[in-house]
């Protein structure tokens, strides 16, 4: 029985208000034509954050990311026809992302909705609903939203982040008030945007906390108890 390790990606990244994840269709066999993430399999003198950048590039001609973190790993007996194959999955968020150019043994690469996403080959659907939801569960306790901002934005900005990735609508003063009164969270740049319509609005960045206390719960969600 043959015996490989691939990484897979779940890139996110906001387009026109929607989170969107990255799909290839794929050139060769298996599951020739269908969709799936970008991946493949790890060489044997690379390491796996080194074959996630390597096949992120080869197959969309993407380079770099907001931020990267391990997914988890998937192994189920008969999640790949061609053997024995585990994989580590990758959670990347894009800010800005461009269109993506296929390569390698991707037909083509595109940003999907992510509520309309077709069937996936391999495992690929049930890693894809993981990233999505940690990527949700992440915003509710970390400033992990600024990740899909550029490096300086307006709490209206960030606001649609969360709106995004929450697929549902927020109050905006309300949100306002929680965003600024949170520790940490951000910070004032003293600048405002200028040579738009309405008022100016005050630019922000990512503040240092690597935690957001009180946390920004989704909507039906409870705190911990401790």
């Amino acid at each position: 029985m043959t015996f490989a390790v691939t990484v897979d990606l779940v890139m996110l990244t906001i387009r026109d208000g929607a989170l969107c994840a990255l799909l290839i269709r794929r050139a060769i066999p298996p599951y020739q034509g269908n969709s799936a993430l970008p991946g493949g399999f790890v060489l044997a003198d690379e390491d796996l954050d080194a074959a996630a950048e390597r096949e992120l590039v080869e197959e969309t001609g993407l380079r770099g990311a907001g931020h990267l973190e391990q997914l988890g790993s998937y192994g189920a007996p008969g999640r790949d026809p061609r053997g024995r194959v585990v994989t580590i999955a990758y959670l990347a968020l894009v800010p800005d992302a461009p269109a993506p150019r296929a390569g390698s043994d991707a037909a083509a690469a595109d940003w999907v909705p992510v509520t309309r996403l077709p069937d996936l080959a391999f495992d690929h659907g049930r890693i894809l609903a993981d990233g999505i939801e940690r990527a949700r569960a992440k915003l509710e306790y970390t400033p992990l939203a600024a990740a899909f901002c550029p490096p300086e934005f307006t709490i209206a900005e960030l606001r649609g982040v969360y709106e995004a990735v929450w697929d549902t609508r927020l109050d905006p003063r309300n949100f306002h008030r929680k965003v600024t009164s949170t520790d940490g969270f951000v910070e004032a740049t003293g600048r405002s945007t200028a040579g738009e319509r309405g008022r100016p609005a005050q630019l922000f960045t990512r503040g240092a906390a690597p935690v957001l206390y009180p946390p920004l719960l989704r909507r039906g969600q409870l705190p911990a108890l401790s």
